[in-house]
């Protein structure tokens, strides 16, 4: 059986939204717009979490994505380019990342749901974005043999964050911004 996606695929070319993060630091929010009603008195800088903004004012990204949608995008992607244990754990908001894919993924399929037409459906694609460590890479200089991070551990962030992304909705999941091939494959597997 053909999924719509599949059958869209056979037919025409797809358009992908834009960077997400740029449209958002357009806006100029503020550290209040990032912590929100829910994050007041949160021991920890917000503002330049994109992500947490599912969480903290969902207009915001939800405006972003119909931008994308009314400007021609089939699919847009979900605000989760950061939203995985590691690079939360920035922020000390790592006990939020299966909500963050999840909440993020339930404003995008809102947004592709409501510009879907029958003439054009139009496509959510959860997006796994890189983490903040490197499976191949040291990061010390003077240990090359020295890693912060472990496959093993990269497979279980990432674990999280697709079960989140698939249970919240998404047509298909996409491994964004690879600057680590070991990392992507973590994401792969």
């Amino acid at each position: 059986m053909t999924t719509p996606l599949e059958q869209c695929l056979r037919e025409r070319i797809l358009v992908l939204d834009g960077a997400t993060g740029t449209m958002q630091q357009r806006l100029n929010l503020s550290e209040t717009d990032f912590r929100g009603a829910r994050f007041v008195d949160h021991p920890v800088a917000l503002k330049g979490n994109g992500d947490v903004l599912s969480l903290t004012c969902p207009e915001a990204v939800l405006d972003t994505h119909f931008a994308f949608l009314d400007a021609g995008a089939d699919i847009i992607e979900t605000n989760t380019f950061s939203a995985n244990r590691i690079s939360q754990g920035d922020y000390n908001l790592e006990s939020y990342v299966y909500e963050l894919n999840y909440e993020s993924t339930k404003l995008a399929r809102q947004a592709a749901d409501d510009r879907t037409t029958p003439e054009k459906p139009r496509f959510v694609g959860g997006v796994l974005g890189p983490t903040t460590r490197s499976a191949s890479l040291s990061p010390d200089v003077n240990d090359p043999a020295a890693r912060n991070v472990r496959f093993t551990d990269l497979v279980e962030v990432y674990a999280e964050a697709t079960k989140a992304l698939i249970q919240g909705g998404v047509d298909f999941v996409m491994i964004e911004t690879v600057f680590d091939t070991l990392n992507a494959k973590a994401a792969i597997y």
